[in-house]
């Protein structure tokens, strides 16, 4: 532990970090471990993770500081009143704000997809806690060019500092290059396309299943979250098709597990609509897949300009783009995968951290 109390605190609303299959729970374990290695900053400062999850507590509990996260907390009568020189909203759903209106705050933006996903009261709820949170907020980061200029076209943005601050990438080539041998429960007998992500509406996987139709010698493998009604649609597709002895969908697996898969597929392919930066893409490359995404909202920014990419959903022209690309990368097989590598590589969330602490100092200063 620190041997004296630090100058300045600064507490991260991460309470999301219980949950380490969400995304935004793998962003906030990923930054504060991130952070934990800062250790000059750490010096003069304490940072303070709002959290329950015992597992991080001990990894991180040598450079780190904790609040015991309290569900009532988000109501404002029971709101945190211990004062901080910096208060860090690490993304734009939390509910939990500090008491003090006076409080320095730092907003992090992952997406603004709520406007395409929600209507009514549920709308008009996130619509005015995003613009209560922006009211209040010294500076705003972004985790993509895409989300800054999706934000700043629904939202009046006073004049404040922007940043945009791209995750890192969890996976390191060298590091993982070794990894993915053991097999997991599910090993496809056939060359597979590889997708993640929770089954929910914005991820669109039921085009890959329709896609399938129009490839042979081909399984699809989707891991993620299940518990969904769009779940139960996916599952209905493959009925329908008669695409059970092709389609395996995983539910939540093992970090190990998501490895072997990036690592042994055909393909990575991820159709997603809505994403504020669609860290998939990144983990895939890490490994030299070819990686096929559709050209929506973050995903060109994040995926460049070796990725193939679908511009619509007909699964006859999306079979044809696979195909293609497939060809054009087995072709030129050396040229793609270094590239991809390479890309995959220039996101880390080291980088990440220190651009971060370049915000708080900013702010704290």
């Amino acid at each position: 532990m620190k041997e004296s109390f630090p100058s300045k605190n600064i507490f991260l609303e991460t309470h999301n970090i219980n949950n380490l299959h969400s995304g935004f729970g793998q962003f906030n374990y990923n930054l504060a471990k991130a952070l934990s290695r800062e250790t000059e900053f750490l010096k003069k400062h304490e940072i303070i993770l709002n959290c329950n999850n015992e597992s991080v507590k001990e990894e991180l509990k040598n450079n780190i500081s904790f609040n015991n996260y309290i569900p009532i907390t988000r109501y404002p009568l029971f709101r945190i009143r211990q004062k901080f020189d910096l208060w860090h909203s690490v993304n734009q759903n939390t509910k939990i704000e500090p008491a003090s209106k006076n409080t320095p705050y730092l907003l992090t933006i992952h997406d603004v997809n709520f406007l395409e996903e929600q209507s009514g009261k549920r709308l008009d709820f996130r619509i005015n806690q995003l613009k209560s949170k922006i009211k209040r907020s010294s500076a705003i980061v972004y985790v993509s060019e895409f989300a800054k200029q999706h934000t700043r076209a629904h939202f009046h943005i006073p004049d404040i500092p922007e940043y945009v601050i791209y995750n890192g990438n969890n996976f390191n080539h060298d590091s993982t290059k070794n990894l993915g041998i053991n097999h997991p429960k599910h090993v496809p007998s056939k060359p597979f396309i590889f997708s993640i992500g929770k089954a929910m509406e914005k991820k669109n996987f039921h085009t890959l299943i329709e896609m399938l139709r129009f490839l042979s010698d081909v399984v699809l493998v989707i891991a993620g979250g299940l518990n969904t009604a769009y779940a139960e649609l996916l599952k209905e597709k493959i009925q329908y098709y008669k695409l059970e002895n092709r389609v395996i969908l995983l539910g939540n697996i093992a970090e190990s597990d998501k490895i072997y898969y990036y690592k042994n597929c055909l393909a990575f392919a991820f159709p997603s609509l809505r994403e504020g930066f669609g860290l998939p893409v990144l983990e895939a490359m890490t490994f030299g897949k070819p990686i096929f995404l559709s050209n929506k909202t973050s995903l060109p920014e994040i995926g460049g300009k070796h990725s193939f990419y679908w511009d619509n959903f007909n699964a006859l022209d999306m079979a044809n783009v696979f195909e293609a690309g497939m060809s054009t990368f087995e072709n030129n097989k050396d040229t793609f995968q270094s590239a991809y590598i390479n890309h995959s590589q220039e996101f880390t969330w080291e980088k990440a951290a220190k651009d971060y602490i370049n915000v708080y100092k900013s702010i704290l200063e």
